[in-house]
């Protein structure tokens, strides 16, 4: 019995295709996170400068 060498050829197309998005989620993923992150900063760093804000007007 032999096998059509488009068949293998579709094959070895599914197997980089899934290949291929399992690299871009991961890039993906990792932009994601760096977004997270530097939000986070911004955040805090807006919810220290208001603590210091609320401390000058105390006092």
């Amino acid at each position: 019995m032999t096998i059509p060498i488009w068949i293998y050829a579709v094959v070895v197309g599914i197997v980089v295709s899934a290949l291929m998005a399992i690299k871009t989620g991961k890039e993906e993923r990792q932009l994601e996170m760096a977004n997270i992150e530097e939000e986070g900063e911004i955040y805090i760093k807006r919810l220290e400068r208001e603590k210091e804000i609320r401390r000058e007007d105390a006092e």
